[in-house]
């Protein structure tokens, strides 16, 4: 239960940080794009006067003669405005939107002409661009342009302004659809930060999983050898005067569980070593053959004791040599053979086959035993895992020769399976990747 608060509650870490993250990235992303179509829509505005006002600014300087008045011909021309506005923008801007303003050097409006907003400021013309804002609240964007008369004196100023209404509109528009996507947005992140700090937690929960299992066997397997010992060293304690028969069994009691303690911390150190950093297993030269034979040889008497036959059968006639550390090779095969002896009754028969599959050796070591339930044989490489606990203990076993099998292989860049039906046995096949000069000429 407190394992399960501590995940969630480290979930919920990931997800606020992730959400937060997201955000603050949305939020520049934002706000970049809205200050980017503020710029882009300011650069559209800029050019559109600066091209309506400077055709209509070229055409009137040509009709003025004297500073400060406007000619007849002059405001002949200015109706004409519309037309040269749907000339120049292509009808973008409407001309209502528009207004112009004629001014003496002295500021003095001369004329009006357009579209004039009510309580618009009077400005100067010196100033080219200016955004002004109405009684009603509205925004306008203006050009002033210098004039000059024919002979080149200065007449005053031409003020070109259009209404930012529809302008002002799309961005508040835009604004709308940020401020509103972006919590939709953030709502998103969060449920999908969810979905992936669960799926990013998975293998570390397994793995703290596995590491509490393996810690509470670990401790298991460890209690009763030390049980034990304290258990004969109270005996003996509580009996001061022992003979010497009963002191040999007590030292030989303890010499045994101290055997005992010694193998299973060194398969426990061994299993860390090869978590910690791979064998190195390419750096010699190992024949399988002699391995076989030699391993064969050795547990013969290992398997007479427990009332089994034990043969090889070696089905290649050359030599099948593969890279790699020849004291684990013989590990990994004791491990194998000496678990199929102990899983086969008396008058069964544990054989140990070696052939060539391809570009690898094909290692089998079949037996007649007890057989592996469906269910069961993905976990007997686990650590501790025993398929029957009490014929383990019986004969010694930690429960741990499969998983350090299993380490020594992947090691060697081989694989390790079982195959096994209950109450017929289980084989055990082991695939090593040969050596070149171990291969078949092509």
């Amino acid at each position: 239960m407190q394992q399960n608060k501590l995940f969630t509650r480290t979930r919920w870490q990931l997800v606020v940080w992730y959400a937060a993250v997201m955000g603050c990235i949305l939020g520049l992303l934002g706000f970049g794009m809205y200050q980017a179509i503020i710029h882009a829509h300011w650069r559209t505005l800029d050019r559109e006067l600066e091209i309506v006002a400077g055709t209509l600014h070229d055409s009137i300087e040509k009709t003025l003669i004297q500073p400060g008045r406007l000619e007849q011909t002059t405001k002949q021309l200015l109706p004409q405005m519309p037309q040269l506005e749907k000339r120049h923008i292509l009808g973008a801007i409407h001309r209502d939107d528009y207004y112009i303003r004629f001014l003496d050097r002295s500021g003095r409006v001369i004329a009006l002409f357009g579209s004039q907003p009510n309580g618009l400021p009077l400005t100067s013309g010196e100033s080219t661009w200016q955004t002004l804002v109405d009684s009603k609240g509205n925004r306008y964007h203006q050009i002033s342009l210098s004039l000059h008369t024919q002979d080149n004196r200065p007449w005053g100023y031409m003020q070109m302004g259009r209404s930012l209404k529809d302008v002002d509109d799309y961005l508040t528009n835009v604004k709308l659809v940020l401020l509103v996507g972006l919590p939709i947005a953030m709502a998103m992140v969060a449920v999908s930060s969810w979905w992936l700090a669960g799926l990013a937690m998975r293998p570390i929960y397994r793995s703290y999983r596995q590491v509490q299992q393996f810690t509470a066997d670990a401790a298991h397997e460890l209690r009763t050898p030390l049980a034990a010992l304290g258990a004969t060293v109270e005996s003996a304690l509580r009996s001061p005067d022992l003979s010497q028969a009963e002191a040999y069994d007590i030292l030989h009691t303890l010499n045994r569980q101290n055997q005992r303690l010694t193998t299973l911390v060194a398969d426990l150190l061994l299993l860390s070593r090869m978590e910690r950093r791979p064998l190195p297993a390419r750096h010699q030269l190992c024949c399988l053959n002699d391995i076989i034979s030699d391993l064969v040889e050795e547990l013969t008497s290992l398997a007479l004791d427990a009332g089994v036959k034990l043969t090889s059968d070696i089905q290649v006639k050359s030599l099948l040599r593969v890279f790699g550390d020849e004291e684990q090779l013989y590990r990994l095969f004791t491990n194998l053979i000496v678990n199929a002896i102990q899983y086969t009754p008396s008058g069964g028969r544990v054989t140990v086959i070696l052939e060539r599959n391809g570009h690898y050796a094909l290692i089998r070591v079949r037996d007649t035993g007890i057989g592996i339930a469906p269910e069961q044989q993905q976990r007997v490489f686990d650590r501790f895992y025993r398929v029957s606990s009490d014929r383990s203990r019986a004969s010694g076993g930690s429960g741990l020769g499969l998983a350090i099998a299993m380490a020594i292989v992947q090691a060697h860049d081989g694989s390790l399976e079982v195959q096994s039906e209950l109450g017929k046995g289980s084989t055990f096949s082991v695939r090593l990747p040969l050596e070149t000069t171990s291969l078949p000429d092509s």
